[in-house]
């Protein structure tokens, strides 16, 4: 069912990441993904607030629609994986990361992937498959 979810967000690959901020909500659009040792994991700049917010609250929520009227949405717990092999997938999956996220720039990527997953893919005619990952 993993392969279901990666290709909705293939198929669409700007996507609306959401964390807390204290008690207010914040979205706002990512594009990285990539599945992993049968995970799905994202990955964000350790400088950005989307970063310290999801360290402080990992309750976080992810969509997107395409343009059938068709959507998705994923909830989980975010869990960080600092690993060297997690890293080098994220810059072989999409190679620009590695212009981004160097020594050079100063900037470390943090990948994190879906813990207690559930997907929920829906449309505008009512239908509706939940699948837990």
């Amino acid at each position: 069912m993993m392969e279901k979810i990666l290709t909705f967000l293939k198929e669409n690959p700007v996507f609306y990441y959401a964390t807390v901020d204290g008690d207010k909500p914040r979205v706002r659009p990512f594009g990285f993904f990539m599945g992993y040792e049968g995970k799905l994991y994202f990955g964000m700049g350790k400088h950005k607030q989307s970063y310290a917010q999801t360290v402080a609250n990992p309750n976080v929520e992810i969509s997107t629609a395409n343009d059938k009227g068709q959507w998705i949405r994923i909830r989980g717990t975010a869990v960080f994986d600092e690993r060297q092999e997690v890293l080098e997938k994220a810059f072989e999956t999409m190679p620009a990361l590695k212009e981004m996220y160097n020594e050079k720039t100063g900037r470390t990527l943090a990948n994190f992937y879906i813990k207690d997953g559930v997907a929920e893919i829906a449309d505008v005619q009512g239908n509706f498959e939940s699948i837990s990952f």
